[in-house]
């Protein structure tokens, strides 16, 4: 399967957005706020490492995202007739298996992790009518990104633990498509490319050699990666701009 690279993905949003601004049919909800619901699953791709290995003398190990999960709630802001501001509250788990090997003795033992964190996401957002009810839209910006507390998990003669960093920006950006109801909202269908500044957080593997009575732990350090690709469910509650206009009459 080829892999396009960030770089190339990222001049594809950046082009989109722009082709979308200056197309004479696009159409927002000026004055608008709408508030939707998403769930994201996430997709491990080779591009973004998703697999670390980190060794010393006699001892290895890897650890590798193997998917996940992202969710939350999603707002909407018409700002003119093209652009819209899109932000939100989101909770992302990502899922890690890693392995510990001692080549020395035969050791080796493989175990899973959880690691979660909060997003909130600021973009600009612009979209084309492609049919009555059908629009493509696009997006791109920045999200905060917070990690609340360490994890760790144990196996026989091993640890793994992932120390957070409390807070870090990343870029984003994604497209898709969705389809409005005159009554029953909106459904949306889209991807999402996320890449932090730097590593998300510091893993470290150890491996603890059993020396008769004593115990000799052997660390192994790495950073570790956060970006990742989602595939986008949402739903978003209708808002009719004709009552928001009454509203604000009064």
């Amino acid at each position: 399967m080829h892999v396009f690279p960030a770089g190339q993905l990222l001049r594809a949003l950046v082009l989109t957005l722009l082709a979308l601004v200056w197309c004479p049919v696009s159409h927002a909800q000026q004055g608008v706020t709408t508030f939707g619901m998403q769930i994201k699953p996430v997709f491990p791709v080779s591009y973004f490492d998703p697999l670390v290995t980190i060794s010393r003398p006699s001892v290895d190990g890897t650890v590798e995202l193997t998917g996940g999960v992202a969710y939350g709630m999603s707002v909407r802001i018409g700002l003119t007739n093209t652009i819209s501001l899109e932000t939100g509250l989101g909770q992302i788990q990502r899922n890690y298996a890693f392995s510990i090997r001692n080549d020395t003795n035969g050791y080796a033992q493989s175990g899973r992790v959880r690691y979660i964190g909060y997003e909130v996401p600021i973009t600009a957002l612009v979209y084309i009518r492609l049919g009555e009810k059908t629009f493509m839209n696009a997006a791109m910006g920045f999200s905060a990104d917070l990690y609340p507390s360490n994890v760790q998990s144990l196996v026989d003669q091993g640890r793994i633990e992932i120390a957070k960093r409390w807070a870090q920006l990343g870029v984003l950006g994604n497209m898709g498509v969705e389809y409005r109801t005159y009554k029953s909202g909106t459904f949306y269908l889209g991807a999402t490319y996320h890449r932090p500044f730097g590593n998300m957080a510091t893993v470290e593997l150890t491996y603890f050699d059993l020396d008769g009575r004593s115990v000799v732990p052997y660390a192994m350090r790495s950073g570790l990666n956060g970006s990742y690709l989602t595939v986008d469910l949402r739903y978003y509650f209708h808002e009719d701009p004709e009552r928001i206009n009454k509203r604000k009459k009064k």
